[in-house]
């Protein structure tokens, strides 16, 4: 049977991962173009966004190291019993790396643009300087596929228990057998 403390300790950590990722989202670097004597140039406001981006990638990178290590990675241990459990287990854990991999691209990628701030100056007779900012949506983006994650996860570890327990049942051939003749 499935580890309830696992799957409470995954989802908690899910959770805390999607709430980071929103809160990145709410928080995301905004910026405006400052003039002084001569020079147009960019202020950017709060950074916190850049932190609560990797911390919520950390926190989903724990929630699936802790699955995979509890499956043994579904490849490593003894063989799971045939039937839909396994069949299940199967594609959820292929779904379950292809959802967690897009969130932590989005999640890495909204954190490394927005960290990202222009350094240099104009002069006022020039156009303003291009004030670059992370678009809205990328980190929310990240915290729809820590969802999708999480559930998936919780369902690949569920089935992968199911297909898990018990012996898988002697092979019973039809062959000949041999005896001793007397």
């Amino acid at each position: 049977m499935a580890s309830t403390v696992l799957l409470v300790v995954v989802f908690v950590l899910d959770l805390i991962a999607f709430g980071l990722a929103i809160a990145a989202e709410q928080r995301r670097a905004t910026a405006t173009i400052n003039r002084d004597a001569e020079y147009n140039y960019c202020v950017y406001e709060s950074d916190i966004a850049t932190g609560l981006g990797v911390g919520s990638f950390l926190f989903l990178l724990a929630s699936q190291l802790l699955i995979i290590l509890a499956s043994r990675c579904l490849c490593c241990g003894r063989a799971l019993r045939p039937g839909k459990s396994r069949a299940w287990a199967i594609v959820l854990f292929i779904t379950c790396w292809v959802t967690f991999f897009i969130a932590e691209v989005c999640l890495l990628a909204a954190s490394v643009r927005n960290a990202y701030h222009t350094k240099y100056r104009t002069y006022l007779a020039q156009h303003p300087p291009s004030c670059e900012v992370l678009r809205k949506g990328v980190f929310g983006a990240g915290a729809a596929f820590i969802v999708f994650t999480g559930i998936v996860s919780e369902l690949f570890y569920v089935s992968y228990s199911k297909a898990d327990e018990g012996s898988i049942p002697p092979r019973m051939d039809g062959g000949i057998r041999m005896n001793a003749f007397r």
